[in-house]
């Protein structure tokens, strides 16, 4: 069960990701992290997207690409929240100083500038989930976007307050990271974002607390 102090720590979690955090607060963390699942569970979401970043090459960059409208808007709620709610006054750090899926989604959309380079075209498509337990249902439509892909996750059947993580996997089989989501009784659906071009998706993974389902794309059932 998260505490108040996993608050603080979880706000270090970006700048550690990338290697930014001061020497002095990262002893601190890492023995948070140690008797930490949680904060272990979103430091992992963080360092599939810093693994990447390095990959870049500058000399390929066009004009950037402008992430949707409403994922700007989430995540600056979400900012706004955060320092209602901070009890200490911490600065955010760089707009990863956040927790939770709001880490995942400000860190996604560091990413879409450095991994973009899908047209944005072509049509959504819907993949169903099959070989479910019963009484689950998960399904997912992928939106094609200029940053990558947009995603609609719908589960249901699951206890309320379940993690979910949502990846892509690509054409070579590496896979992702599109976010993490808390499914709560009566709200079954969450948008994802993901620099993974719905062209160059083979398939979509959701993972259900310690269970993962996968579905290919552009194909009907699950894999």
């Amino acid at each position: 069960m998260r505490t108040e102090g996993c608050r603080e720590w979880r706000e270090s979690l970006g700048a550690y990701a990338l290697g930014q955090l001061p020497e002095d607060e990262r002893a601190g963390l890492e023995a948070h992290l140690d008797g930490c699942r949680h904060c272990r569970a979103e430091l992992e979401q963080l360092d599939s997207v810093a693994r990447v970043m390095p990959l870049a090459d500058p000399e390929r960059f066009g004009a950037a690409n402008l992430p949707p409208p409403e994922l700007a808007d989430r995540i600056a709620a979400r900012i706004a929240g955060e320092r209602r709610s901070a009890r200490r006054g911490r600065r955010l750090r760089l707009g990863l100083a956040l927790s939770g899926a709001t880490a995942v989604a400000a860190a996604t959309v560091l990413a879409i500038f450095v991994l973009s380079g899908g047209s944005g075209a072509g049509p959504e498509q819907r993949v169903d989930f099959a070989s479910l337990p019963p009484g689950m249902k998960i399904a997912a439509v992928l939106k094609p976007r200029d940053f990558g892909t947009e995603i609609h996750i719908y589960v249901k059947g699951v206890r309320s307050g379940t993690l979910c993580r949502v990846a892509l996997r690509g054409r070579d089989g590496a896979s992702l990271s599109a976010g993490t989501f808390r499914y709560r009784y009566g709200k079954d659906d969450a948008v994802l974002s993901s620099a993974l071009d719905v062209a160059r998706t083979r398939a979509i993974v959701v993972r259900v607390g310690r269970r993962a389902f996968v579905a290919p794309v552009g194909a009907r059932g699950a894999a």
